[in-house]
């Protein structure tokens, strides 16, 4: 049976619960001070998920946490692509508002200014504990970095008391891991260099090597070869610290499980940050072909299996009822983002984007609305929610709800929404995808003329650049296939007139 692995793995359940963790619960669940996990996917989209629709592919531990917590079907994430996302995320501040937002390499400084105000910065202010596991991606340093020596500033810097993290993303050079500003299981004797510019002499590369690749890229991917794999930049050394692929979604796991044990009896704040379903799609062996969707159902297998065995470390912690999980992702599904994975070939009846248009990189709704869901057991009442949230408010909500006085430019308080207790979400929202704004107000889309391709010619995705205004009522039309900008003149001025007034205050 294509499951049959992931069966035999989740046998026992998160939902057992033993006398002795009963007992833990008790006394830790009235607790004033929630801890507050953040699970982060990356690229996974509105269709990937069981809970918002999926029938090719089992998530059944995402598919819990729906189930016993809050489903929003109109939640978004803050730009269509990852760097600005996880910027907009921590920092409440719309990521269009800086113009170094952008997807960054492997080697770029610190997008986040160290005096500006973060979700873990504010958390910590109230006697959180704050930690991050996983994919950082928002630059490092200040300039050239030394791998060798302590980088900062980073994640450290900007709020988070612990970080274990990889640098930018598993597809970028240098693949290793760091470890509160230090490379983990570096050898002083074999020093990392990284450029993403030139080769370092008699380093193979794949367009030089391809005999020593076991994935295939497609495009972008033609750089330095680490396990097999091909990667964008430059690296040379540090043979030591290097990370296994396959092991990628284990050791981010194994990191968080043991936060969680050793901050158990303060609260905390853990941003858990997985890799998964970006490119390159390395599943453990013990999940590879288990989704019959190829590599990328595999991996998103395995993550919710991730999840599934961070839930467990909360029931045997005895903190079930003392934790807020939010879980969504940094933007919408790409099948083909630069290795033949079979993604696209295996791709069956499954529909990434759900009944959405677009994707990563898109204006449209697929590439900024996601999963989005919240979770606290017996505090968040089961629902569904079709509020207009975004990962923006979540500062700002999370600060009432500790306490704290902070907010932020752009981060509205939706407390009430998020715990499920009101309907009343935003009355509008900006859209970013790749330095392009659209406008979001009620059921309402405003997408205005960009130059460039209809449909990237890479990734075989509509971005949603138009070569007149575009209109669109989700209401009626979520699948965004008729552009009402000619019939409903009026509406399309004050949707204009509204974007104008958003974009400059």
């Amino acid at each position: 049976m294509r499951f049959c692995i992931l069966a035999i793995l989740l046998t026992s359940g998160w939902a057992c619960t033993s006398l002795n963790n009963q007992h833990q619960q008790e006394t830790t669940q009235n607790t004033k001070t929630p801890n507050i996990i953040i699970i982060y996917a990356d690229d996974l989209g509105y269709g990937d998920v069981g809970a918002y629709g999926a029938t090719e592919l089992a998530t059944p531990h995402m598919d819990q946490l729906a189930r016993e917590g809050m489903l929003f079907t109109n939640g978004h994430a803050t730009s269509a692509t990852c760097t600005p996302s996880r910027y907009g995320l921590l920092t409440g501040v719309y990521p269009w508002r800086n113009k170094d937002a952008k997807i960054l390499p492997g080697d770029a400084p610190l997008l986040i200014d160290t005096s500006q105000m973060t979700l873990p910065k504010m958390l910590r202010e109230k006697g959180y504990h704050t930690g991050i596991v996983g994919k950082w991606h928002l630059g490092l340093g200040r300039g050239k970095v030394n791998w060798n020596q302590h980088i900062t500033p980073g994640p450290n810097e900007v709020g988070f008391d612990h970080s274990y993290i990889m640098a930018a993303t598993q597809d970028r050079v240098p693949t290793v891991y760091i470890e509160n500003g230090y490379v983990a299981h570096l050898d002083p004797a074999d020093p990392i260099a990284v450029d993403y510019v030139k080769n370092f002499p008699g380093e193979p590369t794949a367009l030089e090597h391809p005999e020593m690749l076991k994935m295939k890229w497609e495009h972008g991917h033609n750089n330095s070869i680490v396990n097999g794999i091909p990667r964008i930049g430059f690296m040379k050394g540090g043979a030591s610290a290097k990370w296994v692929d396959e092991n990628m979604a284990d050791t981010f796991l194994v990191k968080a499980q043991q936060y969680i044990e050793l901050h158990k009896n303060t609260p905390f704040f853990l941003y858990y940050a997985l890799q998964q379903p970006h490119v390159p799609r390395t599943p453990h062996p013990r999940f590879a072909g288990t989704s019959g969707l190829g590599p990328r159902g595999d991996v998103i297998v395995e993550a919710d299996w991730c999840i599934g065995e961070l839930m467990k470390t909360l029931e045997k912690e005895g903190l079930l009822e003392n934790t807020l999980i939010i879980l969504s992702s940094d933007n919408g599904p790409v099948l083909n983002d630069g290795y033949y994975d079979d993604a696209v070939e295996k791709l069956g009846k499954h529909k990434p984007a759900g009944p959405l248009r677009g994707g990563k990189y898109s204006l449209f709704e697929a590439g900024t609305r996601v999963p989005f869901i919240t979770w606290w057991k017996g505090h968040i009442q089961p629902g569904k929610s079709d509020a207009l949230v975004s990962q923006l408010d979540i500062l700002s909500s999370l600060a009432a709800m500790v306490g704290s006085e902070v907010r932020t430019r752009d981060s509205q308080q939706l407390l009430a929404v998020l715990m499920g207790k009101s309907q009343e979400g935003r009355a509008d929202l900006v859209l970013e995808a790749s330095s392009r704004t659209a406008y979001r107000q009620g059921d309402w889309v405003l997408i205005p003329p960009y130059k460039g391709p209809a449909v990237s010619a890479q990734v075989n995705i509509e971005l949603g650049n138009l070569p007149k205004y575009g209109l669109y009522n989700l209401r009626d039309d979520l699948g965004q296939q008729n552009n009402l900008a000619e019939s409903h003149p009026e509406k399309l001025k004050e949707m204009i007139d509204s974007f104008a007034t958003v974009k400059r205050n």
